[in-house]
């Protein structure tokens, strides 16, 4: 039997703001509802990509890491949009690793780590995006009525990932959904360009539903019965069955159908247990020992510049002391 969805956008207990799902969970839960793969996309963090790739694998389903990303949005800097990235192999991972290192080492926003759009040009190999659905900088415009500006970014996201680039569909009964997913369809059949169905998972099942809004209130600081509290989830943000999925998009079956295709295309493959030292350059007419100690010295010279004053009567005799110890 050909499986007819695979779930490639989902949080779980790694994404603390948002998500609810333990690890083992979630494979089993994959593994009983038969479908063949599922991809971890928690938020802005890799943290449970070696225990959730041991863990599908054990339940005889294949692991497919990915981010769910924030990417800086040039009108609102601290209103960045969303994009999911999904590895296909190897280099998809190395590049996806260099871009959050460097958006938690560069690109911080109120302690948001946030991917400027600039970083993805030599950075995209091995990797597939969705668009981000509603969150995404395309259906931000779309929802906003700027069709030309919808219409540019799409161009952008196609160039940066040519034959990779997917726009996302959901319906999980939030605000502007519905009004999103015409729009977007409609953009789709313009352009040419493949759409895909995601359930944005946040939890297992939907009797989850409350403990995941208490978590989220933990998270943001407020309590649960605060009628004024933000309420961006919905209850349907579990982890549909494919019998439900198909339910849901009766309509449009090619969003299953490229979720499967996705789920194809990602294969990426880890080894465990192998150490890899890094290869440091050598200066011709040296040795890694003579090289070794050649930057001990240097180094040992820089800090006594700051342990000792150079100037002193006595630094020669205490420098001494410390060459002594190095040696």
């Amino acid at each position: 039997m050909q499986p007819s969805f695979v779930h490639l956008r989902l949080h779980s207990e790694y994404s603390l703001s948002d998500g609810l799902i333990r690890i083992e969970d979630l494979t089993d839960a994959v593994a009983k509802a038969e479908m063949p793969a599922v991809a971890l996309t928690d938020y802005n963090n890799l943290f449970a990509t070696v225990k959730f790739y041991k863990a599908a694998l054990k339940s005889g389903v294949k692991p497919i890491i990915g981010i769910d990303c924030c990417i800086e949005n040039p009108a609102a800097p601290k209103q960045p949009t969303r994009l999911t990235l999904l590895c296909q192999n190897k280099q998809g991972y190395l590049n996806l690793t260099c871009l959050i290192s460097r958006a938690y080492i560069e690109g911080q926003e109120s302690g948001t780590p946030i991917i400027q759009k600039a970083w993805l040009t030599g950075a995209c190999d091995g990797l597939i995006a969705l668009s981000g659905a509603r969150e995404g900088d395309i259906g931000q415009a779309l929802l906003a009525k700027k069709y030309e500006l919808a219409t540019q970014l799409l161009q952008e996201w196609k160039t940066l990932f040519p034959e990779r680039f997917y726009l996302e569909i959901q319906r999980t009964g939030r605000v502007n959904e519905e009004e999103y997913l015409h729009d977007v369809v409609e953009l789709a059949q313009q352009q040419d360009l493949p759409v895909v169905a995601t359930n944005d998972v946040r939890f297992l099942t939907a009797d989850d539903f409350d403990a995941h809004e208490a978590r989220v209130c933990i998270h943001g600081g407020y309590i649960l019965n605060d009628p004024k509290r933000p309420r961006p989830y919905s209850s349907q943000q579990y982890l549909r069955t494919p019998k439900e999925m198909e339910q849901l998009f009766a309509d449009i079956p090619e969003a299953l159908a490229n979720s499967v295709e996705i789920a194809k295309r990602c294969n990426l493959a880890m080894i465990f247990g192998k150490s890899y030292l890094p290869n440091f350059p050598i200066p011709s007419g040296m040795t890694a020992e003579t090289y070794l100690i050649h930057q001990a010295e240097e180094g040992l010279k820089k800090r006594l510049t700051v342990l000792l004053n150079p100037s002193a009567d006595d630094y020669q005799k205490k420098s001494q002391e410390y060459a002594e110890r190095l040696q």
